[in-house]
């Protein structure tokens, strides 16, 4: 590693905050960095940013290789597939240099003229960041609703477009969630907006074309502050639907399409660990739901006259080893993923019960997933397939003759065979017994199983979200190099079924702890990777796994990239003004009570910092982030560095322009994640480790 002599890391000042609770005062030496706007904490986040560019500048041609790289696999000019809806095929496409996509329609038929619907490109110019979202046209097709972001703290702006003129009109509806629906007579809107402190998605308004914001009506509020709300609308299109959710809890409100000026219905009465959700077919409600007893859900339909639970009807019931996760509508067939065995799988049923099928994959390990199927009345699914060697593929798939057809497969610039890479499901065994699945892949000619490879193994493990082997276009740059990637699919998703996340959150969250460091271990043991060159990724409730992780066994990894880290989880938890906190009472459990206190405390990685060697660390941020607010890592940061008891590379990146999702566009978020490889490529040469003499931060 080149000499750091020179390259003294910022030290952040300390000013103790006693924060006290259940009679317990924990001190918190960097509470002062929440001030946003205090020019001290920005001169250290910039201080930090500037430290972290000189200890990376030996590794700078390297980021610039490995952006290129990245970049030039891309294939700059592109486009999805059309898909068709109301007489037009719908598809957006990239022109070469540019970030953002344009999004266009042709009628009738795929030979017809180009319409330009939205050309994101033009949103951005002069922007540091864009986002656009909830694209919606209305149901006569003329008009268009989508909503902007140019900050990257989820606070929207929605606009309208006449599509036959091309102008935008005057009305304007902003700082709201960007969730928004049409109505039928083409002249109403439903949306949601948050709470301008906590940002919870908490009111439903309606608004008239023409009509002033200020006028909007306000057609339901949801006060219970664990509860967020959305609007959508039914695959028919005859339905709206207002939904409350929480971790444990749904209820929906259902309205005519046509007719936006009537009374909302309560499809059934929220309780608590009632779980559903809902789309129309025929004269019923569908519902995947885990009522009961159902703990890994199934399927009922329900009157839509009468839908309440009395009513609820067993399409498809719940099964011991078989998660039902999604379901789509059709006329004539139902289509469900479910996971079984940590794999998804697509059953097909006919809604008489009589034939029912699953369609068939290829690779050990994979993703599968239901795509864009907006038309009802179709035996056409389109459904998207990918592995940890296969790129992303869109299928569309005639649900009798059972024929699928290749629409198109993720182009690979510059050549990709697929079988220059092996693709693994391995097991590893916990403490209490479980066996936890993680999947793996590498490149052939640059990998034996003799324990010398470098390996980065990546975790989540939180609000039941399974994380599933992908194909990454950007990872073939670690791969190529001899860098092994795994997946380890702790408790805390639900790769095996809904037990699997509740044996990793509230007072069992631990567990994702413990099996991570578990498929690490059994990495080593079984001589995917060199004892000192595993390294460890998470981001956001993935950088809470990593952290936690590093206190309880520092010296497993030899480096870690805790990207957007929710670290400060007591104090986070215990401020009811931050967004999420109240809606996730359910999903760490709320320290206000003194038995979840105690549980969270004893891991909050923030709280659990002591003198002891930490692994090499490079910790992202985005400082207008409204998911993880920046300060978590920051002081996080702060603590490390004044606590361990080594000299590792501790660096801190916030990206001053973005939120939770970094950077924006096609290419600039490549340059962050150009400078995370090259960390990891830099460390896992042994020429490269840093001397006892140097002082790296």
């Amino acid at each position: 590693m080149a000499n750091q002599k020179n390259t003294v890391p910022p030290i952040a000042k300390i000013k103790p905050t006693n924060l006290e609770f259940h009679h317990h005062t924990r001190t918190d030496n960097y509470f002062w960095m929440k001030e946003r706007e205090d020019p001290e904490v920005i001169d250290y986040l910039n201080k930090e940013n500037e430290f972290k560019e000189r200890c990376l500048e030996p590794t700078k041609t390297l980021q610039n290789n490995l952006f290129k790289e990245m970049k030039n696999r891309i294939k700059e000019e592109d486009s999805s597939v059309p898909y068709f809806k109301k007489g037009f095929f719908y598809y957006q496409r990239f022109e070469k240099g540019k970030e953002y996509p344009i999004h266009c329609r042709k009628e009738g038929q795929l030979s017809a003229g180009e319409s330009i619907l939205l050309d994101v490109n033009k949103l951005a110019r002069g922007k540091a960041y864009m986002n656009v979202n909830a694209m919606s046209v209305s149901p006569n097709t003329y008009l268009l609703a989508y909503a902007a972001d140019a900050v990257g703290r989820r606070i929207y702006t929605i606009y309208f477009k006449n599509l036959t003129t091309g102008k935008l009109l005057e009305d304007q509806i902003s700082e709201v969630t960007g969730n928004v629906v049409w109505a039928n007579d083409n002249n109403t809107l439903f949306y949601s907006k948050q709470d301008s402190q906590t940002l919870r998605p908490n009111r439903i308004f309606k608004h008239i074309l023409g009509k002033d914001q200020a006028s909007d009506a306000l057609v339901f509020e949801e006060k219970d502050e664990t509860f967020t709300v959305s609007v959508k609308k039914s695959k028919s299109g005859n339905y709206l639907f207002i939904s409350s959710n929480s971790t444990v809890s749904t209820e929906y409100r259902f309205l005519s399409a046509d007719k936006p000026d009537e009374d909302w219905r309560v499809i059934q009465p929220r309780e608590r660990d009632l779980e559903y959700e809902v789309d129309h077919h025929e004269d019923s409600f569908i519902l995947l739901t885990n009522a009961d007893g159902a703990k890994n859900f199934k399927l009922v339909k329900t009157p839509v006259e009468a839908p309440g639970k009395s009513n609820w009807e067993d399409l498809v019931p719940g099964r011991e080893h078989v998660l039902l996760e999604e379901f789509e509508v059709f006329r004539h067939h139902l289509v469900i993923s479910n996971r079984f065995n940590g794999l998804s799988r697509l059953e097909i049923r006919s809604w008489d019960g009589q034939k029912n099928h699953t369609i068939s994959m290829q690779d050990p390990t994979y993703s599968v997933w239901i795509g864009n199927n907006p038309e009802y009345y179709t035996d056409v699914l389109r459904y998207g397939y990918n592995s940890l060697t296969t790129p992303s593929s869109i299928y569309d798939y005639h649900m009798d003759s059972r024929e699928k057809t290749l629409m198109k497969r993720q182009e690979v610039v510059g050549g990709h065979d697929p079988g220059d890479y092996q693709s693994e499901r391995i097991w590893a065994m916990a403490a209490d017994g479980q066996e936890i699945p993680i999947s793996l892949v590498y490149k052939k000619d640059r990998f034996t199983k003799t324990g010398e490879n470098p390996l980065l193994l990546y975790g989540y493990g939180a609000y039941g979200f399974s994380t599933d082997p992908y194909f990454s276009s950007s990872r073939l740059s670690l791969l190529d190099r001899g860098i092994v990637f795994a997946m380890a699919h702790v408790r805390g998703g639900q790769e095996l079924g809904r037990h699997w996340y509740e044996e990793g959150k509230m007072l069992h969250k631990i567990n994702s702890f413990t099996d991570f460091i578990t498929c690490g271990e059994h990495l080593i043991q079984q001589k995917y990777v060199h004892p000192q060159k595993l390294f460890a990724m998470g981001g956001s409730a993935g950088g809470l796994l990593v952290g936690a992780v590093i206190n309880m066994r520092p010296d497993l990894f030899h480096g870690v990239i805790a990207a957007v880290p929710f670290v400060d989880v007591v104090t986070t938890m215990l401020d009811e003004s931050i967004p999420l906190t109240t809606g996730e009472f359910d999903e760490w459990g709320n320290p206000k009570d003194k038995i979840y206190y105690d549980y969270i405390l004893s891991y909050s990685p923030y709280d659990n910092v002591k003198p002891q060697a930490y692994p090499h660390l490079l910790v992202t941020s985005g400082f207008h982030d409204s998911q993880v607010q920046y300060w978590e890592p920051s002081k996080w940061v702060a603590k490390l560095r004044a606590l361990r008891t080594n000299d590792n590379l501790l660096l801190l990146h916030t990206n001053m322009e973005a939120g939770h999702g970094g950077a924006s566009g096609r290419f600039r978020a490549l340059k962050e994640l150009a400078m995370e490889y090259a960390f990891i490529l830099w460390l896992s040469e042994a020429e490269n480790q840093p001397g006892n003499s140097t002082e790296n931060g």
